[in-house]
């Protein structure tokens, strides 16, 4: 399984930022902008506390394990991979969310002085804030489940030629 990559993530981030923006100005043009929903950042909040409690879970029961006591409830790989790629597939999507929730709340800061778009805009750099911290929490449970590397020349091992 590949590493996340933060390049990646930035691009999705971007990207979906410089077209939501676009799209928010051409949808503007032609009419009324769509709203930015409160349960955006809640949702995506939710999304990193479950992959937080995640990580920390089973860096908890990884540690048991290999201090070797004698009540230590072992990993599951499979579990520890599924665990991995809900991570990346929710730090991606967090991504693109953001991205989009960016795009929108740069184009909300022409119109501070409407209450109502202020609201949007808020809502909006929340979601961004919410969508880094699943990434971050994507992050971090990839980590908690990584394997150790191997050595090239360890024992028993003839070395490389």
């Amino acid at each position: 399984m590949k590493e996340l990559r933060i390049r990646v993530l930035a691009g999705v981030f971007v990207v979906a930022g410089i077209l939501s923006w676009a799209g928010a100005r051409l949808w503007n043009s032609l009419g009324s902008l769509p709203s930015v929903p409160v349960a955006a950042p809640v949702v995506l909040a939710l999304i990193a506390v479950v992959l937080a409690a995640t990580a920390l879970s089973l860096r908890a029961r990884l540690k048991a394990q290999r201090e070797r006591q004698h009540d230590a409830k072992g990993v599951d790989p499979l579990m520890a991979a599924r665990a991995v790629v809900f991570g990346q597939a929710s730090a991606l999507v967090a991504a693109l969310v953001a991205g989009m929730y960016g795009g929108v709340g740069v184009f909300l800061l022409e119109s501070l002085d409407v209450p109502a778009r202020r609201d949007q805009a808020v809502y909006a750099g929340f979601s961004v804030l919410a969508g880094i911290a699943v990434i971050a929490a994507a992050i971090f449970l990839e980590r908690v489940c990584k394997l150790p590397e191997d050595d090239d020349n360890g024992p028993g091992t003839a070395p490389a030629a």
